[in-house]
């Protein structure tokens, strides 16, 4: 009896899962628009690229990956040779600073940013910059990064759209400015996960106060979770528990629930493009549609702090501070 109800909630859970994920319906055309998508080689940013690119869009994919390959594929499935690949290592600071400068300098307009790149875990507790590599790929990299691609490009593309790919988990967070630059170099799973989770929670505060004060300049900043995709970043979070049971039910999970990458993918298309969306900033998808935020999103007290801090962590200068 018991299995059979479980087996019912599974296939109900599986019909639902299926019936219930976005699929982005814009068919705009981007012909004569520039995009950089960062994590662009594989999974999510790799499938985002190639929507982009079959629109006509001028991509460039930003990556720490050789992307030779990736590039070739998608020129080819396209046909839209304006695709360009740039290295930056967005666990450096430094790294992030040469990347802006070279895009400064060699393109006359961006008109769509997407801040993807992401990592769940790592082996070390601290980047050359002294910051959580968890939180400065997530976090801390993509902050710069915005800034110094804002007043030079962004602004000027105006209207240009900028959408960070954030997470569920966000609503697990244990986000606070005493351990923005998280430590957890005791190695716990839980440690780890609350770093995940707080470099989420901190990418919907910054979107959210960029689309404040952006306000009035035709640049939009938006953020979205992508969904359960089965690429490998999660699982490698999940991987540092000996929990067996954990691991078994992620697995099965992975294997009958999980998005694929195209499908992953859907949301923050559809958020990057879409003409219903040209004025829509501020706000946080699922599953291409509007949804509500974690608590901690919603305290403007908390938030400020946040962003204050994160300033002080990337070594913003007076000039790029907004």
């Amino acid at each position: 009896m018991f299995g059979l109800i479980f087996l019912t909630l599974a296939i109900s859970l599986y019909i639902y899962m299926r019936l219930s994920r976005g699929i982005t319906r814009s068919a705009s055309c981007l012909v004569g628009k520039t995009a950089i998508v960062t994590g662009a080689n594989s999974g999510i940013g790799y499938q985002t690229v190639l929507n982009l690119a079959s629109r006509g869009c001028r991509v460039i994919m930003a990556d720490v990956a050789d992307m030779t390959q990736s590039k070739e594929k998608i020129i080819e499935y396209t046909n839209n040779p304006n695709i360009v690949t740039k290295f930056v290592d967005l666990a450096s600071l430094q790294s992030v600073r040469d990347f802006a400068s070279d895009i400064v300098k060699s393109e006359e307009k961006l008109d769509i940013l997407i801040n993807n790149a992401g990592i769940s875990i790592s082996k070390e507790n601290r980047t050359k910059d002294g910051l959580h590599p968890v939180m400065q790929i997530n976090y801390f990299g993509p902050f710069l990064l915005t800034h110094l691609l804002l007043g030079d490009l962004l602004k000027k593309s105006a209207p240009s759209r900028i959408v960070s790919t954030s997470s569920s988990f966000a609503f697990l967070n244990t986000l606070s400015v005493k351990n923005l630059n998280f430590n957890d170099k005791r190695g716990l799973f839980i440690e780890r996960f609350h770093s995940y989770a707080n470099s989420k929670l901190a990418l919907i505060i910054a979107s959210d106060i960029l689309a404040e004060k952006l306000k009035g300049t035709g640049v939009t900043c938006n953020t979205i979770h992508p969904g359960f995709v089965a690429t490998p970043i999660m699982p490698k979070l999940y991987s540092l528990t000996e929990n067996i049971f954990l691991n078994s039910i992620t697995r099965l999970y992975w294997i009958f629930y999980a998005k694929n990458p195209w499908e992953g993918s859907q949301t923050l298309v559809h958020v990057a493009v879409s003409k219903k969306l040209e004025k829509v900033t501020g706000k946080y998808f699922w599953d291409c549609k509007p949804f509500f935020k974690p608590p901690a999103a919603n305290n403007k007290q908390f938030c400020k702090e946040i962003w204050k801090a994160t300033e002080e962590l990337v070594n913003l200068k007076p000039e790029e501070k907004l």
